[in-house]
């Protein structure tokens, strides 16, 4: 038979992890062997790990990408390719000022 479950693992993990983990997967109506089955069939289907692996003290990459980003934002404001503002007054004055001009440029034919 395909499906037949004839083979054992035995798991050795820790006991406090494990109460928490029963307690989860019964509340989703599963339980351990349910979940062991359901990952390795998963592993199977993948060809490898069926979630994402990594150091949990690691930032994700977007975060990553974000912190790059702002360094080479901060480095063209040092720069003076960009304008940088130092209190969200003075944003807030920028961009009146610069929604002003804009509109000034739009009907400046009218006058």
């Amino acid at each position: 038979m395909a499906n037949q479950l004839d083979s054992v693992i035995n798991v050795k993990v820790n006991h406090n992890d494990k109460i928490k983990a029963n307690k989860i997967l019964n509340d989703l109506g599963l339980n351990m062997s349910t979940l062991i089955n359901m990952t390795i069939k998963q592993v199977i289907k993948k060809n490898g790990i069926p979630f994402e692996i990594n150091n949990s003290e690691s930032l994700p990459k977007e975060l990553i990408d974000a912190l790059d980003e702002a360094k080479e934002i901060e480095k063209d404001i040092i720069n003076g390719k960009r304008t940088g503002y130092k209190t969200i007054n003075e944003l807030m004055e920028a961009l009146s000022n610069d929604w002003f001009q804009q509109k000034n440029k739009t009907y400046n034919w009218l006058f």
